[in-house]
């Protein structure tokens, strides 16, 4: 919570190397535009099954066609390059300074160029990466103090909202978050900083969301993704391992101080912990 070049081809389907470890295979995919229109002519619903052929086509008794994929696969596979992009970013796999075209990327995941530039269009608005005309989109290249700014923004935001749930939230509410932040622990012992990082955000969201408040939590879980982006070097905020164990286990610590209702102490852990977030 504290605050490259271009990959190489893979073989297979799966997305490869530390944006992928692990996590998820994105579904085989043709390549190109031509493959995207070939597929989508495919997808398009016959009139056979209204027992007449569409205009322009001929049956000639040939078996239904099996009905249409659902829309949402097509999205399931963009959400899923998004998620290796961050992922990605977070590693420092994807290096700030450096320019990345939508088809090589789609090569070494395995996937058409179509959903990776969707995904690096969401990333663009989200500040990640910048498009470079005719060459594909760069890293945004971020400083020590873009990072402490960004700390600064989540501080004035959720240190007073945890100190009103603290007030507010039976201790039988925090105690059902022990998993989350016993989780983080673990991503932090990993030492793997994607998997730490996505436990950090699932731990924090989760706190919030008890404020019943859509947009913080929205608000904040934007704030604190861009503040796991890697500074210039691709050293993502220069922590080590030792450093993400020991932020870890301020959660647990946190938990303990709320399940007791010892609200110096909160004070104290929550003020401590966004002050170590840079």
């Amino acid at each position: 919570m504290k605050q490259g070049t271009q990959g190489s081809a893979a073989t297979g389907n799966a997305v490869t190397g530390p944006a992928a470890t692990g996590r998820f295979r994105v579904p085989a995919q043709p390549a190109g535009p031509d493959a995207d229109r070939e597929r989508d002519r495919r997808d398009r619903p016959s009139r056979a099954d209204d027992g007449g052929g569409a205009r322009g086509e001929h049956t000639h008794g040939e078996p239904a066609l099996p009905r249409p994929r659902p829309a949402v696969q097509r999205s399931s596979v963009r959400g899923q390059v998004l998620d290796a992009l961050r992922t990605a970013l977070v590693t420092g796999d994807l290096r700030p300074g450096e320019v990345y075209s939508a088809p090589v990327l789609a090569e070494r995941f395995g996937v058409s160029a179509t959903p990776v530039r969707e995904a690096m269009q969401q990333l663009t608005l989200e500040g990640a990466v910048e498009v470079v005309p005719n060459r594909g989109f760069r890293v945004v290249e971020r400083g020590a103090r873009e990072l402490a700014e960004l700390a600064e923004i989540r501080a004035l935001i959720e240190v007073p909202v945890m100190m009103r749930l603290a007030r507010t939230v039976p201790a039988e509410r925090w105690a059902e978050l022990r998993p989350l932040a016993e989780a983080t622990v673990r991503a932090a012992s990993s030492g793997c900083r994607a998997t730490y990082a996505e436990a950090d955000r699932a731990f924090h969201r989760a706190v919030l969301a008890l404020a019943g408040n859509e947009q913080l939590v929205r608000i904040a879980e934007d704030l604190h993704r861009r503040a796991q982006w890697p500074l210039v070097g691709g050293v993502p905020g220069g922590r080590g391992r030792a450093e993400l164990v020991a932020d870890a286990h301020e959660h647990t610590a946190l938990l303990d101080a709320l399940i007791a209702g010892d609200f110096d102490v909160v004070r104290s852990l929550v003020g401590e912990h966004f002050n170590g977030a840079v």
